[in-house]
């Protein structure tokens, strides 16, 4: 007989065939399992708490398993597809966790009895194709986007699940209005919809949620830099700089050597002049204010304080692109090159103000802002990170409505009625390929269970009611997640945008698909150098001498 011949190293970890895919199935489900109560309008909050000790409490999928350290090669790619979800689209994350889980879970009885994973794989790819054309062209409707009520009614079902959801008007309002200033449409039909970059979400812990605000301009953390300087101008002339209102120093170590006493004098009128230079430039142009993303000396502090200009310095350059959205005009890279257009005009009021221990400066009643700063006050830092997630969630529904105007019925709806039509289809399917079309109709229909076992029903009674109202009355019947009863979606009001359910199901089907696939797990465990290290540090502590017992 054959002696075994290793091929891997000793120091490798291999798993292969059936064990493989049974094992990606169950850290799926395991993952699946932990956000599965974190969907509906009944949903739990988790809190976890990081190695530094700071605490989250949220129940967005994407949040939740940021935060969690997992092992599985298996389980990490289902994180993954959270995050994509969320850089996607910005909702849905949580039922594309539970959704890819569940379609793994049907899969294994198929595997089990031996139907090669290729088979399934492509019935999958199939059902994908003809539910997402069937959302398109069956389910989906229309939507105006200029009629706020019904803009206001869609992102109110996004938010009905989260923390926020006992000031929905108040954050259906800012998220619109926050979507509807950033977004830029020009005469060749391209539209830019850029919350992350112009939509500046500033938390000031204090107050309660009710003051919270969206501003007809921009707000950032700067005090003036001379306590002299005005801290309230009206319709103030605004210019933005991002050069040094200082003298040039060396980019490396620069050495001077002085020949005579006067020589340091004139360095130092050198010095003087520059920045008199520099700042008469600018007050050629009769500004009230400037912003600079440098520093501003204490010299150059003197010249603009006499010419009644107040200054602010040490911008963040994300902050000075809002302002220069906000106010008009643009940022100039040098004091010679200012003219007349560089000024910002379109700003109503410069403030300053004071919350707790910091200045806050406000640039509002602009004319026509495209960049805005929503301004969130709420009793503690905690609160205010989960109203801002909440937030974005709403503002990226916003976005996706403007962008892809078409509606699907929420409240797990979309998915029963797929279910049944994907059913109707699977009969015309020949072979073996039509159980596992079957499977993933079947498993489709675990978010409209997951909602109904969240609010406390009986699930298999209620479910069968949902079956029979789609196979006899339309495709608009779901479950009202804060009872748990079945109602007509279209009189409810509860929608999803077609853009967010199309990428669950793209998005969860594909990674179904991608861990079905893999049938060979390697892992290099640890390094020889490492174990011998281990081994070496046992050895030594079973040789320490052990300490006598006392009687």
């Amino acid at each position: 007989m054959q002696a075994p011949m290793l091929v891997l190293k000793n120091t490798s970890k291999r798993e292969s065939g059936r064990k493989v895919q049974l094992s990606n199935i169950k850290a799926a489900k395991t993952i699946s399992d932990i956000i599965r109560t974190c969907l509906g309008p009944k949903a739990m909050l988790k809190m976890l708490m990081d190695p530094m000790g700071g605490i989250v409490m949220t129940n967005d999928g994407n949040a939740i398993l940021r935060e969690i350290q997992v092992q599985h090669p298996a389980a990490k790619s289902m994180i993954e597809i959270s995050r994509t979800q969320d850089e996607e689209v910005g909702d849905g994350t949580t039922s594309v966790i539970i959704l890819a889980g569940e379609l793994l879970k049907v899969a294994e009885p198929f595997l089990v009895e031996n139907m090669h994973p290729t088979v399934i794989i492509a019935a999958y790819r199939q059902a994908l194709e003809d539910a997402v054309d069937v959302m398109r062209n069956d389910v989906a409707k229309s939507v105006d986007t200029s009629n706020r009520e019904e803009m206001i009614k869609i992102i109110k079902s996004s938010l009905g699940t989260k923390f926020m959801k006992g000031w929905n008007d108040l954050a259906c309002g800012i998220a619109l209005d926050a979507v509807k200033c950033v977004h830029l449409e020009d005469k060749g039909g391209y539209k830019e919809i850029d919350i992350k970059r112009y939509a500046k979400v500033e938390k000031v812990p204090g107050g309660s949620i009710e003051m919270s605000e969206i501003l007809d301009g921009v707000m950032f953390n700067k005090d003036v830099t001379h306590t002299g300087m005005k801290r309230r101008i009206e319709n103030p002339r605004i210019v933005m700089l991002d050069c040094n209102l200082e003298y040039k120093k060396g980019e490396s170590q620069t050495n001077l050597e002085f020949m005579q006493e006067t020589d340091f004098r004139k360095i130092l009128q050198l010095e003087e002049n520059y920045i008199k230079s520099i700042c008469d430039d600018i007050i050629a142009l009769k500004p009230d204010l400037v912003l600079t993303e440098k520093g501003v000396s204490d010299l150059a502090q003197h010249f603009l304080l006499k010419a009644g200009i107040s200054a602010i310095r040490r911008l963040r350059k994300s902050d000075m692109n809002r302002v220069a959205r906000a106010v008009g005009g643009q940022i100039v890279h040098r004091t010679e090159e200012l003219k007349e257009s560089d000024v910002g005009t379109e700003c109503g009021l410069f403030e300053i103000k004071k919350f707790g221990d910091e200045y806050f400066t406000f640039l509002t009643k602009c004319k026509n802002p495209k960049a805005c700063t929503i301004l969130l006050r709420g009793a503690s830092k905690d609160v205010l990170m989960e109203v801002e997630r909440n937030l974005q969630d709403a503002m990226n529904v916003a976005r996706n409505v403007m962008m892809d105007p078409y509606l699907v019925p929420g409240g797990g709806a979309v998915e029963a009625a797929l279910a049944h039509r994907l059913m109707e289809k699977s009969k015309a399917i020949q072979g073996v390929g039509q159980w596992p079309y079957r499977a993933l109709a079947e498993a489709l229909k675990i978010i409209p269970k997951t909602l109904m076992q969240n609010c406390g029903v009986n699930t298999i009674r209620t479910m069968t009611t949902l079956t029979a109202k789609h196979a006899t009355s339309g495709s608009t019947w779901g479950v009202d997640g804060e009872t748990g009863n079945i109602v007509d979606m279209e009189e409810f009001g509860v929608w999803d945008t077609l853009q967010v359910k199309s990428q669950v199901f793209k998005t969860a089907i594909e990674t179904a698909i991608l861990l079905l696939r893999i049938d060979d797990i390697v892992s290099g465990v640890k390094k020889q150098s490492d174990i011998e290290a281990e081994k070496m540090a046992g050895k030594f502590q079973s040789q320490q001498p052990q300490e006598p017992q006392e009687e």
